[in-house]
């Protein structure tokens, strides 16, 4: 696959996750877009790339309907046409009871982890289908709570299992322009995000246990699996964890 005239969207790029899965995609020779709302990280994320010239940084705000469609404006200018979107951007809210709650935290949640992957999702959508050749690739960021809750976590975890709706929905609607979505869940992989995870983090018995992580690179690879498929084929859902988390049992 000639990958040096194909584009990239990575939503979240400005560290962790996105930023490793988009400096990947520009090691293989992908033009990409780092979108994130920060512009000095989605920069950082760029200086470490081996080729700078196959990057560009977009600031977003992926839950703003105008933000969003800019930015796909922005990829069509510079790219000419979109191979893949990688859903990532999101945020984590599992701090407060679900009786405690605060409306704008879930609405933030709401806005950043669905609302965003909705309204990517629909503006690459339409560059994919009006494109020639038609077509290309989705990739959505749905974690392991997309399964499974953690205590307190009800806006991530609802937000969560409802892009696993958006994933499965576009891969049906997808078919006709020959769009490919798929899901990415993720457990408990070593970042910034997950440090905490360390020192203990509370378990659905009310107990407060450290946490096994894994590398990044098992994301990445993972990730990149899924983008070397060929159009005709599509990994609907994966699940890479740390093997030794507490998610398959009763643990």
């Amino acid at each position: 696959m000639n990958t040096s005239l194909r584009s990239a969207v990575v939503t979240g790029a400005g560290s962790g996750i996105g930023r490793a899965c988009a400096q990947a995609l520009v090691a293989e020779g992908w033009h990409v877009a780092f979108v994130g709302r920060r512009k000095e990280t989605l920069e950082e994320s760029i200086a470490g790339c081996a080729d700078r010239s196959h990057a560009i940084a977009v600031p977003a705000d992926v839950g703003d309907p105008a933000s969003v469609t800019a930015l796909f404006d922005t990829v069509k200018t510079r790219f000419g046409r979109l191979d893949l979107l990688f859903n990532n951007a999101g945020v984590s809210s599992m701090s407060a009871l679900l009786e405690d709650l605060p409306f704008e935290q879930w609405q933030a949640s709401v806005a950043a982890n669905l609302t965003g992957t909705f309204l990517c999702t629909q503006q690459a959508f339409r560059l994919m289908k009006a494109q020639t050749p038609q077509g290309g690739r989705v990739i959505n960021n749905g974690s392991i709570s997309a399964h499974a809750p953690r205590p307190n976590s009800v806006a991530y975890t609802a937000t969560k299992h409802a892009v696993t709706g958006i994933t499965k929905t576009a891969s049906l609607d997808g078919r006709k322009y020959g769009i490919a979505v798929g899901q990415i869940d993720i457990g408990n992989v070593a970042s910034d995000m997950t440090a905490k995870m360390v020192g203990g983090v509370p378990q659905a018995d009310g107990s407060i246990k450290p946490e096994p992580r894994m590398a990044m690179d098992n994301v990445v690879r993972t990730f990149l699996t899924m983008v070397h498929l060929p159009p005709e084929a599509n990994i609907l859902s994966v699940t890479v964890m740390a093997t030794a988390m507490p998610f398959v049992g009763r643990g």
